[in-house]
């Protein structure tokens, strides 16, 4: 896995999908909040106006030059829940985030959100 510092450094960069498609660019990292590893990315898409984050895993991710390749394709990236680019994500959307991508899904021991921005 890449380390958290290394991921804020791709900021902006493109992430493609396994197979090299486009999907957008790397906006920012969310981490699990029971570990603090990274967790999940969201990345800008869409056309000037009407730009959205998506959720991606992390899991599987691998830097290339210029880049970072997700393990997930492109069309379920773009189909995946998505908040506008100055929102945060609500503690109650998190679940369908984790179910997109067909995620364990468990808050903390406390009733905690599992997923932090960094």
């Amino acid at each position: 896995m890449i380390e958290i510092a290394d991921l804020r450094e791709w900021r902006e960069h493109d992430v493609v999908d396994a197979d090299g498609k486009k999907i957008g660019t790397l906006e920012s990292v969310y981490v699990d909040t029971a570990t603090d590893e990274p967790s999940f990315a969201t990345v800008t898409v869409g056309v000037l106006g009407r730009r959205r984050l998506v959720f991606v895993p992390l899991d599987g991710t691998v830097a290339g030059p210029g880049y970072l390749k997700v393990a997930f394709p492109r069309s379920l990236v773009k189909d995946a829940p998505s908040i506008g680019t100055d929102d945060v994500l609500p503690a109650e959307d998190e679940p369908a985030v984790f179910a997109h991508y067909q995620l364990a899904y468990a808050t903390g021991a406390g009733g905690e959100r599992r997923l932090a921005r960094r």
